[in-house]
């Protein structure tokens, strides 16, 4: 497995870069976090997660061994995969969510992007006593979480799980939702979902 990658970026985009390392281009998916420390044409070295599926190998890249820990944790999860552990990431700082988890702020948690009620009561219940000894600044001022709407609901999660199933970024899929959080069904903001997305 790959431990980390040090490399110069040629590409960086929304939700993930590219980097060159030795004359081999390597795609890696990175946080909005990791992101603001990349600059096209500079060397970075970004440890790195493999995801292996039966079409594809990803790479997840991480600026910090913060957001790689964290990120490991997340995906130890039941219901939660590479990308929407990225889209957390990208929503909130490492140091907020540690502040979540401690505080068992379910209804901060369920703001984040992909996750509902009863998600983010098992992030609670499975990283509480893993994370308990993890120091965080209870002083620091809180980041804005990037919200999908206002309380973000468990359809608002299931909808956004089977838009990344299909393919669809997560960044593309947060913003669909910013404008429409709400609905009867979670088919029904699936089929709008699907209806905005097309337009992009």
């Amino acid at each position: 497995m790959i431990g980390f990658l040090r490399g110069k970026v040629t590409h960086v985009f929304s939700d993930y870069c590219f980097l060159d390392v030795r004359d081999v281009g390597y795609r890696v998916f990175i946080s909005h976090a990791t992101r603001t420390h990349l600059s096209v044409g500079e060397e970075v070295m970004l440890y790195v997660h493999t995801h292996v599926r039966e079409d594809a190998l990803l790479l997840y890249g991480f600026f910090s061994q913060e957001e790689y820990d964290l990120f490991q944790h997340l995906i130890g999860i039941s219901g939660i995969g590479p990308k929407v552990a990225q889209g957390i990431l990208s929503a909130t700082t490492a140091n907020d969510f540690y502040r979540m988890i401690h505080q068992k702020d379910v209804k901060a948690i369920t703001k984040l992007p992909g996750i509902g009620k009863k998600t983010a009561e098992r992030i609670i219940l499975e990283l509480k006593d893993k994370l308990a000894s993890t120091s965080f600044d209870a002083d620091a001022d809180t980041n804005d979480i990037t919200e999908i709407g206002d309380g973000m609901g468990d359809m608002v999660a299931e909808a956004t799980e089977a838009l990344l199933s299909l393919g669809f970024q997560q960044s593309e899929i947060q913003s669909v939702f910013k404008k429409k959080s709400d609905g009867e069904s979670t088919e029904e903001l699936i089929r709008y979902a699907l209806a905005e997305l097309q337009r992009f």
